[in-house]
C-alpha cells in the first residue's frame, strides 16, 4: 500500500516538474522552428521572470495580504512583461543582426545572451538564494496518501492551459499559421508575403511568455530564486525539446512531460544522485531508436 502511495506521489512530482520542463522546452522548439536558431538563454529568461515577480510582490506586499490572488496576478504579469522586453531586447541586438551569418555565431551570440544575463543579475541583484514569498493559499489536496499542494495545481494546471491555448494559436489563428508556414519553409512563406521580422519578433514574445510564467513556477515551487536557476532548467527543457522531436510543439510538450516523470521515478525509487544520468540514458536510448524524437512529420 505504502508502495502505491509513493508511486502516486512520485507521479504528481514528476508531472509537476514535466510542465516546467514541457513549456520551456516550447520556447525551444518555436524559435527554432521558424528560425532555425538554438536560443540558449531560454533558461535564462525564466530566471528573469522570477527575479521580476519577486521584486513585484516584495515592493508591494505591504498593501495585500499574503497568498492574495491580487498580489500573485501582478507577479505574473511583471514577470511576462520583464521577460518579453529582455527577449526583445535579445531577439534585436544579438539575433537578428546574424540571422545571415553561420550557425557557430549564432550559438555564440545565444550563449553570450545567457551569460550576460546571469552576469547582470549577479552583479546587480545578488549572488545568494533569496526566498519567493509564497503567493498561492496554503491548501493541499489529500488523494489517500497522495497530497497535492496548491503550488502543483497551479503548475499543471497553467501550463496544460497555455499548452492548449498555443495548439489552437497556431492551427487556427491567421498568425499561428503563418508561423507553421515560416516553420515548414521560410523561403517560401517569404515569397507569399509573410513579414520574416514580423515572425520572428512574435515567436520571441510567446516564448518570452512562456517562459516568464514558468520562472513564476519555479520560485513558487523551489521557495527560492538565484541568478542561475535558469540554468538547469534551461538544460532540461533543451533536453525535452530533443527528446520530443525538435521543432515538434506537441513533441516538446510529451518530452517534457517523459523527462519530468523520468527524474522524479529515478529520484524515489534509485537515487536522487542518479536521476539525471537515468533522464539523459533515456534520452540517448530514444533518440538511437528514434533519432527524429518521440513524435516526428
Amino acid at each position: 500500500m505504502m508502495i502505491e502511495a509513493s508511486l502516486g506521489q512520485q507521479i504528481v512530482n514528476g508531472l509537476t516538474m514535466g510542465c516546467m520542463y514541457a513549456l520551456i522546452a516550447l520556447g525551444y522548439t518555436l524559435i527554432f522552428g521558424v528560425m532555425r536558431l538554438i536560443f540558449f538563454a531560454q533558461g535564462d529568461l525564466c530566471m528573469v521572470g522570477a527575479f521580476a515577480a519577486l521584486g513585484a510582490v516584495t515592493s508591494l506586499s505591504g498593501s495585500a495580504p499574503s497568498n492574495s490572488s491580487w498580489l500573485f496576478a501582478v507577479a505574473l504579469v511583471a514577470a511576462t512583461a520583464s521577460a518579453v522586453f529582455v527577449g526583445l531586447v535579445s531577439e534585436r541586438l544579438a539575433i537578428r543582426p546574424l540571422l545571415q551569418a553561420d550557425r557557430t555565431k549564432q550559438l555564440i551570440a545565444s550563449l553570450g545572451v545567457s551569460m550576460i544575463l546571469q552576469n547582470l543579475c549577479l552583479w546587480t541583484i545578488s549572488t545568494e538564494n533569496l526566498s519567493f514569498p509564497n503567493v498561492l493559499p496554503a491548501a493541499r489536496l489529500e488523494i489517500g496518501t497522495t497530497t497535492i499542494g496548491t503550488v502543483q495545481i497551479f503548475v499543471v494546471g497553467c501550463s496544460l492551459f497555455l499548452m492548449a491555448v498555443l495548439q489552437w494559436f497556431l492551427h487556427y489563428t491567421q498568425r499561428g499559421l503563418r508561423l507553421r508556414a515560416m516553420a515548414e519553409s521560410p523561403a517560401t512563406a517569404e515569397l507569399d508575403g509573410i513579414n520574416v521580422t514580423s515572425a520572428m519578433r512574435l515567436v520571441f514574445i510567446i516564448g518570452s511568455v512562456l517562459a516568464g510564467i514558468t520562472g513564476v513556477m519555479i520560485g513558487a515551487y523551489d521557495g527560492i530564486v538565484k541568478y542561475n536557476m535558469g540554468f538547469v532548467p534551461g538544460i532540461k527543457g533543451f533536453t525535452a525539446a530533443i527528446l520530443g522531436g525538435f521543432g515538434q510543439p506537441r513533441g516538446a510538450m510529451l518530452g517534457g512531460l517523459v523527462l519530468g516523470l523520468a527524474e522524479t521515478l529515478a529520484a524515489g525509487y534509485v537515487s536522487s544522485t542518479y536521476k539525471d544520468v537515468l533522464a539523459f540514458a533515456i534520452l540517448v536510448s530514444v533518440v538511437l531508436v528514434r533519432p527524429r524524437g518521440l513524435i516526428s512529420d
